[in-house]
């Protein structure tokens, strides 16, 4: 939920307006599997909604063999 949290607000931060800020105001997390030991998380986080006031990313985190182990939406609040 960390890693997924963090893409997020990267990509939001990255769409902000000059002097903007963001923080997360709502996550909602679907953990559908584990990513086993020893191998990589992979996250991909794709924006949904990018408006004034607003930005909504949905997350999903896959394991390395490309298994979707959980999907995470999240809205972020522009500052």
């Amino acid at each position: 939920m960390a890693f997924a949290d963090t893409l997020g607000a990267v990509g939001a931060f990255v769409n902000l307006p000059e002097g903007g800020r963001t923080t997360t105001i709502e996550s909602k997390t679907n953990f559908l599997g584990a990513v086993p030991v020893g191998t990589r998380a992979i996250g991909e986080s794709m924006p949904v909604h990018r408006g004034r006031t607003t930005m909504v990313w949905q997350t999903l985190i896959k394991s390395d063999s490309g298994k979707l182990c959980a999907m995470v939406v999240q809205t972020q609040m522009i500052l």
